[in-house]
């Protein structure tokens, strides 16, 4: 007996008869209507909340380019200032910059000088740590927008990445590159 669409009382019925409704496919799909993204929440009642759903999917992909892009560039500013504080302690002058307060002992301190490394401050670490945060979350959640199975949603996705990495990622260091100093992160992993 279906009790999908009955009235409950005080169950809710709205929100109860919404996720009754919302299918969840486990098989590659190319379904449009009564499909739930994610949450039961994002439901698709229509074909035209599905072209809006995959309107968002996209930007979400491009969003997620944007952040690495963003990742990138907070990083290649700590360094530069890091370089530009290590050159200025060089020459004799001190200057309070993006290294930690802390001072660790000598030789520590050897050993990091050694391997190219710099304390970062709180702050900076902080920073880092939730963009890198925020990757995260966003990889994850496009990697539920995947378990969907659904081949629009998915082209959606790729589609999405494929234009946030041409539009953010016009530049190329082909020593870094040839080097092997990239890390070559994409949609597909954090």
């Amino acid at each position: 007996m279906d009790h999908g669409m009955m009235d409950h009382g005080a169950m809710g019925h709205g929100a109860h008869a919404a996720a009754a409704r919302c299918k969840m496919y486990m098989l590659w799909n190319t379904n449009i209507v009564d499909t739930c993204i994610v949450f039961a929440e994002w439901h698709v009642r229509s074909t035209l909340t599905f072209l809006l759903s995959l309107l968002a999917v996209a930007a979400i992909g491009v969003g997620y380019e944007w952040l690495r892009e963003a990742q990138r560039k907070f990083d290649l500013h700590v360094a530069t200032r890091l370089v530009q504080k290590r050159n200025a302690n060089a020459a004799g002058g001190s200057s309070s910059g993006l290294g930690g307060a802390e001072s660790p002992g000598e030789e520590a301190l050897l050993i990091g000088r050694a391997r190219g490394l710099t304390r970062l401050n709180i702050h900076v670490r902080v920073l880092r740590a939730a963009l890198y945060g925020v990757s995260v979350f966003v990889s994850f959640f496009i990697m539920l927008i995947f378990m969907t199975y659904n081949a629009y949603l998915i082209l959606a996705v790729v589609v999405g990445a494929a234009a946030g990495h041409y539009v953010f990622n016009s530049e190329m260091d082909p020593e870094a590159i040839l080097s092997g100093a990239t890390s070559g992160k994409g949609v597909s992993c954090h």
